[in-house]
């Protein structure tokens, strides 16, 4: 169960994660934490919100639904962070409405918005220069991922397809490891 479906309150956990909603969405935009996009910080969707003054909403918007991701819709939109990234600067981007969480991948998702934005806007697109939190040497988007993998095969231009599949054993493995460790 979401904590929104139990009696308990949600108590927020960050500043920047103001609800459930944003909880659920936050494995795949917080890759935008190593990219020089917002990941709406500043705004009172962080996470929900992604974009910067470059983009064209709609534009943007039509790209991702046109991935058919399962779960969610993009929402052209356009918000002026209140601090981070491109603070008191309009930024045209799309709001991450999840429509179904149990058919939801927000991790696809998350390469989905990066894919896109790289391929429409990549004189613009800028990956995040070191440092990031702990790392000062390794680019931020990698330490993000966990691999440097991910981030060489959005700039390749492998489909989400192609990405997903690379991860497939993974988790496969990890599901049969952990699977013995599960009460419920």
């Amino acid at each position: 169960l979401y904590l929104d479906e139990t009696d308990s309150p949600w108590v927020i956990p960050s500043p920047n994660m103001p609800t459930v909603d944003t909880a659920v969405v936050f494995p795949g935009t917080v890759f935008f934490e190593g990219t020089q996009i917002s990941e709406g910080r500043g705004t009172t969707r962080p996470f929900e919100f992604i974009g910067s003054p470059y983009i064209v909403a709609n534009e943007y918007a039509e790209r991702l639904n046109d991935f058919k991701l399962e779960g969610v819709i993009f929402r052209p939109t356009n918000f002026m962070p209140t601090f981070q990234k491109h603070s008191g600067q309009s930024c045209g981007g799309v709001f991450v409405h999840v429509t179904n969480r149990k058919t939801f991948k927000p991790v696809i998702t998350g390469v989905a918005l990066i894919k896109a934005a790289l391929e429409m806007y990549s004189e613009e697109f800028r990956w995040k220069v070191p440092p990031y939190e702990y790392e000062f040497e390794r680019n931020p988007f990698d330490v993000i991922a966990g691999t440097l993998k991910l981030r060489e095969f959005i700039e390749s231009g492998k489909t989400l397809q192609e990405i997903q599949d690379c991860w497939l054993s993974d988790e496969i493995n990890f599901k049969n490891i952990t699977d013995k460790y599960k009460i419920y």
